[in-house]
């Protein structure tokens, strides 16, 4: 080989593996722009403001949340004259109908039962149909979407229509939290993602101009914007949010984020349960980025939804699976060209990372004090034990010290060679660890073993490997199956 050629496959093994930090930069540009969004906050176009809401709540056997549901709603600070809740029961075969009826006579004239019995086609049928009954009249003047377990603290919905008062604004979401009352591990992994995935990155897209999704859970629209986009929500596709996200905002509404809005959902608290939820989501994105694939990028087409920052927000997180394999894959390369050059990257892209996990950890505080306080050990852990020990080397080399002489191999020998290759294929075997956490819980023959490789491979891999699942369903063609969230009431 020449030694241009030699240079020429170094340069692109670094490239390749420095493709693992495109993620993490993603994250800390979003983090950046948090800082910003306290001066970009939409309230000076705001005004006192109180639309004749109509609340679609898409329900099926959901009788262990509905009634707290109702309840709950109806002590809003909102005038009771303006909000009327319609419950669109799915063909429920449990009480949810009932529950809901006798609600409809405990709040006359702001609880209504809506019976759809050809049920069991998806969340977005079963709001469409309500959307049928609702905008057939003249009475609402923006709707309310939620799910059945979303519980709205008082001021909220107050906080969320008083931006409707902006003629430029065709949809508002709150801040979704994890809200059971006693979460476990996985429900506290969740919070935290909360933290980052909602609390900092819809508040830098609001900075940016853009919101990439409304939450499923507490969307307002105004009936003009509603009516604009079709007045049904996009059926086709596991992600009906999103999509509903995209078309009000290309449609010339601007689609923002409340983060003073304040709910709560109960989240999966099994990974069985958690990857069926977010495969489902991922899966939703990978039908978007397809179907959108003349907007990335291109600002003829948007000014923001098709600006760089978008692009790059929408596939640091859509791509992530690809960049860990390509980093190990070119760290590979890179070994076998110069053991020193490829520590040296191995170390750079490793600072990035660990640089990161600093600031969105003690970021989170300053962002949600509430959120991060009940999963400090999660934040702290989210990499995985085996990362995090990577970024505490990367970060104080020092610490190496303390490890027994005799488990750290003699370089140059066969065993530091293994060592070494390990920690570059960690970047993707991670999510294979993390993957097997669930399907250890989803054989169920060792059941414990589940938490200690979620541990070990980290809730972040986890969720990478739930974009490679997404990828792998598309690719296989599987079927557009709506899988339920089993709610059970936690949320305190």
């Amino acid at each position: 080989m020449s030694e241009f050629g030699y240079w020429v496959l170094v340069a692109i093994c670094t490239l390749g593996a420095l493709a693992g930090t495109i993620p993490v930069l993603a994250g800390v540009y979003q983090y950046l722009l948090v800082g910003l969004s306290y001066k970009k906050t939409h309230l000076e176009r705001c005004g006192y403001r109180l639309p004749r809401v109509s609340v679609i709540i898409p329900a099926w056997n959901e009788d262990s949340v509905v009634a707290t549901t109702i309840d709950r709603l109806m002590s809003l600070k909102y005038p009771r004259e303006s909000l009327r809740i319609y419950v669109v029961d799915d063909a429920s075969s449990d009480q949810t109908p009932y529950i809901t009826i006798e609600k409809g006579k405990e709040y006359p004239g702001n609880v209504f039962h809506i019976r759809r019995v050809a049920g069991g086609e998806g969340k977005a049928h079963t709001l469409n149909y309500g959307l049928d009954v609702l905008l057939s009249g003249d009475w609402t003047e923006a709707i309310l979407i939620m799910d059945a377990d979303v519980i709205y603290t008082e001021n909220s919905l107050v906080q969320m229509a008083r931006h409707l008062a902006d003629p430029e604004i065709g949809a508002v979401t709150a801040y979704i939290k994890e809200g059971s009352a006693s979460p476990n591990l996985v429900q506290r992994f969740v919070t935290f993602e909360y933290i980052t995935a909602t609390g900092c990155a819809r508040r830098a897209q609001n900075v940016m101009g853009f919101l990439a999704c409304l939450s499923g859970g507490a969307q307002l629209h105004t009936r003009e914007n509603m009516l604009a986009i079709g007045g049904q929500i996009f059926s086709a596709t596991l992600a009906e949010d999103t999509f509903t996200t995209f078309r009000t905002q290309l449609g010339g509404k601007k689609a923002i984020f409340e983060p003073n809005a304040i709910v709560y959902a109960e989240e999966p608290d099994d990974l069985v349960g958690l990857w069926k939820q977010r495969v489902r989501w991922a899966r939703g994105n990978v039908q978007i980025t397809g179907v959108y694939r003349k907007l990335w990028f291109d600002k003829r087409y948007h000014g923001a939804m098709g600006s760089f920052s978008m692009g790059w927000l929408w596939f640091a997180i859509f791509l992530m699976p690809i960049f860990q394999i390509v980093a190990s894959l070119s760290l590979f390369g890179l070994f076998a060209l110069d053991e020193g050059i490829s520590w040296a990257v191995f170390e750079g892209l490793w600072l990035t990372s660990a640089l990161t996990w600093v600031l969105v950890t003690f970021g989170s505080f300053v962002v949600d004090w509430e959120s991060a306080k009940k999963s400090w050990f999660e934040g702290i852990l989210f990499p995985g034990l085996i990362s995090l020990s990577i970024i505490l080397y990367t970060l104080c080399p020092p610490l190496l010290e303390l490890v027994p002489e005799f488990l750290i191999p003699e370089t140059g020998s066969t065993a530091h060679t293994v060592l070494v290759l390990f920690l570059y294929a960690w970047l993707s075997l991670g999510m294979l660890v993390a993957y097997l956490s669930k399907e250890v819980e989803r054989r169920g023959k060792f059941p414990w073993l589940a938490k200690p490789l979620l541990l070990i491979g980290g809730y972040g891999a986890f969720l990478c490997a739930v974009t490679f699942g997404a990828y792998v369903k598309e690719y296989q063609g599987a079927e557009l199956k709506w899988d339920k969230t089993i709610k059970t009431g936690k949320v305190g």
